[in-house]
């Protein structure tokens, strides 16, 4: 229990305190009383502009550091999760390379249809990363070779000014030579655009092709039809 003449002084520090422009959680750290007396001695304390001001600045201090810590503490969490995934991958077999690669082409190739039977293979991406794998997949699981390869640049019209930019992300992301991306095709830009990946970010898509590739777009077909079998 309190004695009244401490109880006084508390009070009369905890007014002066808040005309200061301390919050309540800064006047309860340095007066030991339950919040509720802090709220009932406070609650008729005027505060001058300045003091609102100074209390405003430090809730939004407050807001905007508990954000950045809740920030942080997401990215943690997301890269502790991430770090435990990779290594859950291991190294992966050529047979595994060879099925990541079909999937890849299912899902962003040109395949052959019964109604243009000689489509070769056609593959187009924005991400360097996938297309990394792709590449790989068709050395090292089909043996297509280098001098088999052909690329071509799609991206808005309004690049042009920064196509030399472009053709060197390319070449450094799939360590290939400029010259082997000299065809551009510019498409028109649309007015509303939902892209994220804009400016600085944006480098088009690169569609990657294969001379004489009917018959490996053929068997990539079956290969597809062979996984959905096993799936049945």
């Amino acid at each position: 229990m309190i004695h009244n003449h401490v109880y006084k002084k508390y009070k009369k520090q905890a007014i002066a305190l808040r005309k200061e422009g301390e919050t309540y959680s800064e006047i309860l750290a340095k007066i030991p009383v339950a919040k509720s007396t802090i709220s009932l001695w406070l609650q008729e304390v005027y505060l001058a502009r300045k003091q609102k001001q100074r209390l405003t600045a430090k809730k939004i201090a407050a807001r905007l550091s508990g954000g950045l810590a809740r920030k942080n503490q997401r990215m943690k969490l997301v890269q502790d999760i991430t770090n435990v995934s990779r290594k859950e991958i291991g190294k992966i077999s050529d047979r595994e390379l060879w099925l990541i690669g079909i999937a890849l082409y299912w899902a962003e190739g040109s395949k052959s249809k019964e109604y243009n039977p000689s489509m070769g293979i056609v593959f187009t991406n924005s991400d360097y990363q996938m297309i990394q794998i792709f590449l790989r997949w068709l050395k090292v699981c089909c043996g297509v070779k280098d001098n088999e390869l052909g690329y071509e640049i799609y991206i808005h019209e309004s690049c042009r000014e920064k196509i030399q930019q472009v053709i060197g992300f390319w070449s450094s992301k799939l360590n290939i030579q400029e010259n082997s991306l000299q065809k551009i095709r510019y498409k028109k830009n649309k007015i509303n655009t939902k892209r994220k990946n804009v400016g600085d970010l944006y480098n088009g898509c690169l569609r990657v092709t294969v001379v004489a590739s009917s018959t490996l777009n053929r068997r990539v077909v079956g290969w597809i039809d062979g996984i959905m079998g096993t799936l049945k």
